[in-house]
């Protein structure tokens, strides 16, 4: 097994977690993982990252829900609000 470190820059980072670029930056300068590389090249430890996909469960606000779609109000003639006859076949 190698034991040599495997680190990718911020887009592969956030690509292996799916998420946002943004958000591996805050989560490296809030501590939760760690930044290697230089000031102008910022590298992340996929070991690291692993343990984090692993670990971290999807808060219930994270998700979004689609909203149902909308029902065109129709008379009781069969004719829409619009007042445009609805063909019926």
């Amino acid at each position: 097994m190698n034991s040599r470190p495997r680190r990718v820059p911020t887009e592969l980072a956030a690509l292996a977690l799916g998420v946002q670029e943004v958000t591996i930056r805050q989560w490296a300068r809030r501590g939760k993982i760690t930044r290697y590389g230089t000031a102008r090249r910022a590298l992340y430890d996929l070991d690291e990252l692993t343990e984090l996909a692993r670990t971290t469960t999807p808060t219930p606000s994270a998700t979004v829900s689609a909203p149902p779609p909308a029902t065109p109000a129709v008379s009781a003639s069969g004719t829409p609000a619009s007042g445009v006859p609805v063909p019926h076949n």
